[in-house]
């Protein structure tokens, strides 16, 4: 949260577009979401009242089989914002699918991703704990609340007892030590940024030369990041 994932995919989009190579940036405020499985659940924001971890993977499965088999074969480059790690990875974590799941979905999304050719740009922090209370101070005290109440309830915090601000930046430890291994047991092409400086616009350039390299022609255009 606050680690500049939609402002990111909106600047490589943008500079995608502005060098003449078509992008479309696909966020988290983006209606109808080609990719989060949670939309239409009665309780999208938190689905373990809905739906067992095993039908949220599933169900979020057939939407990325369904969005590569419509952009595979088109020029357009899509930047995705947080739909491996964030989105429904996050709600598989809440809601306490375990280890087991968890890989096993990871890697089935990499291997119906993997005909898009995509680049994998992990975002962290070394500082869990700073970079939550800084976003916390920045968004106040109504965000806390609101994150509190709505993961803090979920199975996985639940069991371990997770209270406040502390059990929140708790969960988000746990949260980064998972990711921090499904990255490094991927096999796509990726670029970790440790991003506490938040200087946006240099991690975008930086995203660019990775994506583009130094070839000017037009079949090196990704078709997602």
């Amino acid at each position: 949260m606050g680690s500049g994932k939609s402002t990111t995919a909106q600047c490589i989009a943008t500079s995608l577009q502005s060098a003449g190579r078509p992008a479309q940036a696909v966020t988290e405020t983006t209606k109808p979401h080609p990719l989060r499985a949670t939309d239409g659940l009665p309780h999208w924001y938190q689905p373990w009242l809905d739906i067992t971890p095993t039908g949220l993977a599933e169900r979020s499965l057939v939407k990325w089989q369904t969005f590569v088999g419509a952009v595979e074969t088109a020029a357009t480059a899509h930047v995705l914002d947080g739909q491996l790690f964030h989105g429904d990875l996050t709600n598989l974590f809440l809601m306490d699918a375990g280890p087991a799941v968890i890989v096993k979905y990871i890697h089935a999304v990499e291997k119906i991703a993997r005909p898009l050719t995509p680049l994998l740009v992990y975002f962290y922090q070394d500082d869990v704990s700073q970079a939550l209370r800084a976003i916390a101070a920045e968004r106040g005290e109504e965000w806390v609340k609101y994150q509190v109440n709505w993961k803090l309830q979920a199975p996985y915090s639940r069991r371990l007892g997770l209270e406040g601000l502390d059990g929140l930046i708790a969960l988000y430890k746990d949260y980064g030590a998972l990711t921090d291994e499904l990255y490094a047991s991927l096999g796509l092409a990726k670029l970790a940024i440790e991003n506490s400086q938040r200087a946006w616009a240099a991690y975008c350039q930086r995203i660019l030369r990775e994506l583009l390299g130094d070839r000017p022609d037009a079949d090196v255009t990704p078709r997602s990041t």
